[in-house]
Order: C-alpha cells, then sequence, then structure tokens
C-alpha cells in the first residue's frame, strides 16, 4: 500500500497518530491530495474525510502540512462542503480560519450554505453568513439557501436567512428568471410541503403573495398536494384565489382535475367559498355623521363582499 493510501485509511479509521506518523514523513508532496475511490461514489482527499467525520485533530494535521484548504473533489465539492453538510460548527470554523472559500460552488451548483440551510444546521449557516456567504446564489436546480430551507422545513434558518441584510433580494428572486421553466419562489416550496410556520415567517417579511411560476400561485402548488391547512393560511392572508397558471387552470381547477388525496373535499369546499367572495377597494372616504353604528370607510381600504 503506498502512503497516500495510508494516509487516506488513517483518515478514515480517525487514527490521529497513524496520520502524525505518516505526515511527519511527507513535507510539501502531492501524496496528500492525491484521491481515491470512496463510499460515495467519487474521488476525494483525506481533508475531504476528515471534515467529513469532523475530526478536528486530523483537519489541523492536515492543514499544518499543506494540505490545499479548498481542494476539490470530483463533484467539485470542497472539504468545507462536507462539513456544513454535516453541521459541525467546530471544523467549520477551522476551515473557515484557513481561508476557505464560502462561495465556491460545486458542480451542481451548491456552496456549504445551501447545504447547511437543506439539513437545517443553524450555527454554520449563521457562520457562513458571517463570514459573507452569499444567500442569493442559486444551484443548478436554480434554488437558493432559502429555498432549500422553506422546501425543507427548516424553520429556524428560514428566519435567519430573512434576518439577514439580502431578505428584499431573496423575496424579490432577483438573481433568478422568471421566465425559467424550473423558476420557483420560496412560498411555492413551503405550500407545496405543508409547511405552514415558514409560510407564516414568509408573508411577515413581505414575500408577494401572489407571485406565479409556470404553474400558478402557491395556492395552486397547495391545492395539487393537498395541504388543506396551507390553503386556509393562504387565502387568510388575501391569495388571489382565482388566478390561472400557464395551463389557464385555477386552484380549483386543479383539485377537481389532479387531487386524488382524501384532502380535495376539504379544499375544494374552501376554494368554492373564497370564489364567492369579492374583494374591493374604497376609491374614497365614507362617514356617515348621523348613524355612529355605520360603516366608516376610508379611501384605500379593501372591502369583503361576499356574492
Amino acid at each position: 500500500m503506498g502512503r497516500e493510501q495510508e494516509l487516506i485509511q488513517a483518515v478514515k479509521n480517525e487514527d490521529v497518530s497513524g496520520v502524525q506518523k505518516l505526515v511527519a514523513k511527507i513535507k510539501v508532496d502531492p501524496i496528500l491530495f492525491l484521491f481515491f475511490f470512496s463510499f460515495l461514489g467519487f474521488r476525494f482527499s483525506a481533508l475531504h474525510h476528515a471534515a467529513l467525520v469532523g475530526s478536528l485533530e486530523l483537519i489541523s494535521l492536515l492543514l499544518e502540512a499543506q494540505a490545499i484548504v479548498d481542494i476539490k473533489d470530483t463533484n467539485g465539492m470542497r472539504p468545507l462542503h462536507y462539513a456544513a453538510w454535516q453541521g459541525k460548527v467546530e471544523p467549520v470554523r477551522l476551515l473557515l480560519r484557513a481561508s476557505a472559500s464560502v462561495n465556491m460552488a460545486s458542480l451542481d451548483g451548491q456552496v456549504p450554505l445551501h447545504l447547511s440551510a437543506q439539513y437545517g444546521h443553524y450555527e454554520v449557516s449563521e457562520m457562513l453568513l458571517q463570514h459573507q456567504s452569499n444567500p442569493c446564489l442559486i444551484n443548478k436546480a436554480k434554488k437558493t439557501p432559502l429555498d432549500l430551507a422553506c422546501e425543507f422545513g427548516r424553520l429556524k434558518v428560514a428566519q435567519l436567512l430573512l434576518n439577514s441584510h439580502m431578505c428584499v433580494a431573496l423575496l424579490e428572486g432577483q438573481f433568478k428568471d422568471t421566465s425559467d421553466p424550473n423558476y420557483t419562489t420560496p412560498l411555492h416550496l413551503a405550500a407545496k410541503n405543508g409547511h405552514k410556520e415558514i409560510i407564516r415567517q414568509l408573508l411577515k417579511a413581505g414575500i408577494e403573495i401572489n407571485r406565479q411560476t409556470k404553474t400558478g400561485t402557491a395556492l395552486h402548488e397547495a391545492a395539487l398536494y393537498g395541504k388543506t391547512e396551507v390553503v386556509r393560511l393562504l387565502l387568510q392572508g388575501g391569495i388571489d384565489v382565482n388566478i390561472r397558471n400557464t395551463y389557464n387552470q385555477t386552484a380549483l381547477d386543479i383539485v377537481n382535475q389532479f387531487t386524488t388525496s382524501h384532502a380535495s373535499k376539504d379544499i375544494k369546499q374552501l376554494l368554492r367559498e373564497a370564489s364567492g367572495i369579492l374583494k374591493v377597494r374604497a376609491l374614497k372616504d365614507f362617514w356617515n355623521l348621523h348613524d355612529p353604528t355605520a360603516l366608516n370607510i376610508r379611501a384605500g381600504d379593501v372591502i369583503t363582499v361576499r356574492n
């Protein structure tokens, strides 16, 4: 077995003394940076292994031996990607101190923040943001870290991102092409997966409730996937029930055609009731000074009228 294989095996076994002995024999030598096939199906280095298992001792040893902190595996992942994926706070901190890049993307467009957000690692996500990770970067699936947090129901991370200085850009999707058939929004992803509290936070943060993708509004998504309580929440939030998607379907049309879950009956009822509601905006003030019980209206007030 060559030294590179011995080093990899020692790291895999978390054999600190074995790694120390091997590193002592190797000065600045490319042997440290050779790859081998791993159990994940692609090739990566000793430092990748150390980051994956979260061993501070091994990471320190390898960095001191001048292992390249931003070395790529065959998927374009750096050691920081693996540490962020695992949610290992101290290994992430150590790699960042060694000047690991927070905004270098893998071949599928993921930066470490995508991974920490998707898996709900709050402290790691916070640390990456503090080191200027850009939360608006999109991966090959056209998703930002906020999209992933909302899709997978990671409430704390979603709140963290919504509290960042990039909140407006994230909510407005400034880095996305709305004409792209893969275009989506955090609200659509949360609605599809039934994450009610995240939806509340998105609405509170000011996301446009009626924004449309190719398939329609978030209401279309919630209706299609049988998320009754999300449908109710979106209707309470004032979403327009009559909007049609690019296939000329309202959310009620979607339920009638595609939703087969036991929730479809309740969703149909909610949508039918909402379809019978007309919302109008007052153009001028109205005051009845002679009747103290009369409705007083200011210009701009939204009035709900049932047909």
